[in-house]
């Protein structure tokens, strides 16, 4: 038996101050355990919010200020690259992160109540809900429970080892099960979700797990740049890279949303606390896309004629499931759902470019339509019935005769999503459409158009409504008065969905100079 001397056993390197950003994300939630256990219950949640809006803007300065010293760098053994897309993808997740701790912070989440309905009394459900609705100090361990999912998205996006990109999509998915269920005033719907997306995020890790064994048979290493190496030589099992290839690829898509793997959205999207919706509509999306970029052009960029077909396909399903399902939908979270489906086909769309722009575009992508999409769930807090939010769209008739402003602001946030032009949504749409084109997929971007055209008519006829219908019955919503958090928020919600329509070129520009992988 062959015994290994001490001094041969040597620890990897590990570059900390490339790592800060995710390292002090990861620091600030074991923090909020910590606060969670031992700071009293009347200022645990003022402690936690703070703690967690000061640790995510830390790592957005972390971000710029390692992204200026323009030296990406592979560390951990080769295990993560801190390139500049995975930089990119950091800043942009530190601001989602953000805006959805705002939206959290202000509104109980066991309720989705905002603290000033709380104040105006809630008519519906049994006394002990209306106990729960007005503490102002329960469900704290939403924050920790937040940052250690954005501290997962982060490795994520820069995993250069199919291994910790396994470990790190369990660190984002398993606070997420945890927060869907937390909306107490509907438990059932909110618990539902919570089990579905658990159920749909195993059947995931599990592919994902199965094709990194695959992959590690073919290459004999879960390093990407093995794998490249090794499907450059061709000297290897086709087999079991086809058969690994395909279930990293369902895995992947699982997590992104894309069709026929999106049945966990429009459920959990429903049933989640509307804030933790936004945080999954926004941020989950970055990463998964973030990492599903890498792990395409990185060990499979030239097997692309193997792998492509079936994506492309993929895209097709996606944006046509997400444009028709959604002129059926009466809830308007399910409706953002699938929005969100048809969405994830228009990222695809880009990433099948197989080229410089394609990378850059569909990184603007993601930074624009995740603003818009947290603007929009914003809005979805606020109009409220005195039974709790409003999410049929029947409630929502006549809402610019009562509050103008907020129909407004949501008209603008729809318009983005349709594509309208001086809307970022338009640019973003033409960024990857270009790109698709220049990597000769000009019949994907047809299929895009008409699924932009389906996809116009729900967001108009919410428009329609607002601004059109007569309120019937006493069930129609209004627009409370947000807090300063909230409309923070928005406004930065608005701000980037007008600023990068009408002047898209410097964030379009840093992210074509971020389109470059480390591996």
């Amino acid at each position: 038996m062959t015994v290994l001397a001490a001094d041969s056993i040597h620890a990897p390197s590990i570059a900390y101050g490339a790592l800060s950003p995710m390292l002090i994300l990861f620091g600030a939630a074991c923090a909020g355990v910590l606060v969670e256990a031992f700071t009293p219950r009347p200022f645990r949640h003022a402690v936690q919010a703070a703690l967690t809006l000061l640790s995510l803007l830390a790592s957005f300065i972390a971000v710029i200020a390692v992204a200026h010293q323009k030296r990406p760098r592979l560390t951990a053994a080769g295990a993560v690259s801190v390139d500049n897309v995975a930089l990119f993808c950091w800043g942009t997740l530190a601001v989602m992160g953000l805006m959805a701790t705002l939206l959290l912070a202000e509104r109980q989440v066991e309720s989705g109540v905002s603290p000033i309905v709380a104040q105006a009394g809630v008519t519906a459900g049994t006394e002990a809900d209306r106990r729960q609705t007005l503490s102002p100090y329960a469900q704290t361990e939403i924050f920790p429970l937040a940052l250690f999912a954005l501290a997962g998205m982060m490795l994520f996006t820069a995993s250069n080892n199919l291994l910790l990109a396994f470990v790190a999509l369990e660190v984002l998915s398993l606070p997420l099960y945890l927060m869907c269920g937390l909306a107490r005033r509907r438990r059932l719907l909110s618990q539902e979700a919570a089990v579905k997306y658990f159920l749909l995020g195993a059947f995931a890790s599990a592919f994902f797990l199965y094709g990194v064994a695959l992959l590690y048979g073919y290459a004999n290493s879960v390093n990407l740049r093995a794998i490249a190496t090794a499907t450059a030589e061709g000297t290897h099992s086709d087999l079991l890279f086809f058969l690994g290839l395909a279930m990293l690829l369902i895995g992947l898509l699982f997590k992104a949303g894309v069709a026929p793997f999106h049945s966990w959205k429009p459920d959990v999207y429903q049933g989640a606390p509307t804030a933790v919706t936004a945080l999954m509509a926004s941020a989950t999306v970055t990463a998964a896309f973030g990492a599903l970029m890498r792990f395409l052009y990185v060990p499979f960029r030239g097997m692309h004629w193997d792998w492509r077909p079936a994506v492309a396909g993929a895209a097709v399903v996606t944006l046509f499931v997400g444009s028709v399902v959604a002129v059926t939908q009466t809830d308007i979270k399910r409706l953002l759902a699938y929005s969100s489906i048809a969405n994830a086909g228009y990222l695809l769309t880009g990433i099948l470019g197989l080229n410089k722009q394609g990378i850059g575009s569909t990184l603007f992508y993601l930074a624009t339509y995740g603003l818009t999409t947290l603007g929009a769930f914003a809005v979805v807090t606020l109009v409220r019935t005195p039974d709790g939010e409003a999410n049929h769209l029947s409630q929502w008739a006549g809402l610019a005769k009562r509050s103008p402003l907020f129909a407004a602001v949501f008209t603008l946030f729809l318009l983005a999503f349709a594509g309208i032009p001086l809307t970022s949504g338009f640019t973003g749409k033409f960024a990857v459409f270009q790109a698709a084109a220049d990597g000769g997929m000009t019949w994907l971007i047809v299929v895009g158009m008409v699924s932009s055209m389906i996809l116009a008519f729900p967001y108009l006829r919410v428009v329609v409504l607002m601004y059109l219908s007569d309120a019937k019955g006493e069930g129609n919503a209004t627009a409370v008065v947000p807090g300063m958090a909230t409309s923070l928020t928005l406004t930065l919600g608005v701000i980037g969905t007008l600023l990068f329509g009408v002047v898209p070129g410097p964030l379009l520009d840093l992210a074509n100079s971020a389109s470059r992988f480390l591996a």
